[in-house]
């Protein structure tokens, strides 16, 4: 029998507001597991944009997506969260005082109170039809980027023709050995500014732009790429020495199971009491994107206050009968939890 583990509060969602959520409940001295589809935290912040600047984010003027993450993830380093990756919440279900959560892996966790930060929905690669493709995924094909240093002095090969695509691109082409941009057409659907920049690269031979060609199969040997071969739409074959493929085609965006759970879903959003995040669920709260109320604002500010919310109120569930005197944290301090 699986183990079963046993938490405060498990989050479902490891973005920007699932950490900060972390963060809120932590301070309230309740432990927390956290629970994310994607292989690495920080959620669209990770897997979109994670060297683009952000401009909105309170006392940070500018902060490109990657280095807050890595700030949200110090800052909850004190309460010892516990983080399982790469996996879905798939089942749910209320047996006396715990929620019993199972996730695709085979994950147990029975937790008093659920705060749903799941952005948009779980995210996942749209994943190009190669054969064998899983087999290199992690080592040498890779659907999200965090570290460029990761490519220093490899031979890249991106497909795409989003922002993603093109934006590393322009990233990496001071840093890998070689860099190939694959795009079955001379339109890319990313800033136009971008999209020049990479060209004048192109242009003066710091990467190569293979167009029209299309992703066809894979060569290697075990979990390490070797080539990669395209062709064009009438047949015309090139062979591509590699040694890491960056796939951007999109990330797909559903409820997935989250539908199942008696919510109050519309249009693929979560209606929340705006003062507490709760659902019409008892013990199970929303935060961030997925959330919905009155002129609701989506940004990130936005639901740094929701995960503020959400774990005042989980704590009445966490804790019945027990009085929270508020406190700022210049005068509690940062509280010590044990491991989650």
């Amino acid at each position: 029998m699986s183990e079963i583990y046993t938490t405060d509060v498990a989050i479902i969602g490891a973005g920007p507001i699932g950490l900060f959520s972390v963060f809120q409940c932590g301070m309230l001295k309740m432990s927390c597991h956290v629970i994310d589809a994607l292989p690495a935290t920080g959620g669209q912040c990770s897997a979109l944009y994670p060297e683009k600047p952000l401009f909105d984010i309170p006392a940070a003027p500018n902060i490109n997506a990657v280095d807050l993450i890595a700030r949200l993830e110090k800052q909850i380093e004190p309460f010892k969260p516990a983080i399982h990756l790469n996996q879905q919440v798939t089942e749910l279900e209320k047996i006396g005082e715990y929620w019993h959560l199972s996730t695709s892996r085979g994950l147990k966790i029975r937790a008093r109170a659920i705060i749903i930060a799941a952005g948009a929905g779980a995210f996942g690669p749209n994943k190009p039809p190669l054969d064998n493709i899983d087999r290199f995924e992690g080592q040498s094909v890779h659907y999200m980027v965090q570290r460029r240093e990761d490519f220093r002095d490899q031979r890249i090969v991106i497909a795409g023709g989003g922002d993603s695509a093109v934006d590393w691109a322009l990233s990496l082409a001071g840093v890998a050995a070689e860099v190939y941009v694959i795009h079955r057409r001379d339109r890319f659907r990313a800033i136009p500014e971008s999209v020049a920049q990479m060209k004048a690269l192109a242009d003066a031979g710091k990467i190569e732009l293979v167009i029209p060609y299309q992703l066809a199969s894979l060569e290697g040997e075990d979990d390490q790429l070797q080539a990669v071969i395209v062709k064009t739409l009438g047949g015309e074959e090139r062979r591509i020495e590699a040694d890491h493929l960056l796939s951007f085609f999109g990330l797909a965006s559903k409820l997935g199971p989250i539908n199942d759970w008696g919510l109050d879903i519309l249009n693929g959003v979560i209606n929340v009491e705006p003062t507490t995040c709760a659902t019409n669920v008892e013990g199970i709260f929303a935060v961030g994107d997925i959330a919905n109320y009155p002129h609701k604002l989506k940004l990130i500010l936005s639901g740094f206050s929701e995960a503020a919310q959400a774990a005042h109120a989980a704590y009445r569930i966490v804790n019945p009968g027990q009085a929270l005197n508020f406190e700022h944290s210049t005068t509690s301090g940062v509280p010590a939890l044990e491991p989650a």
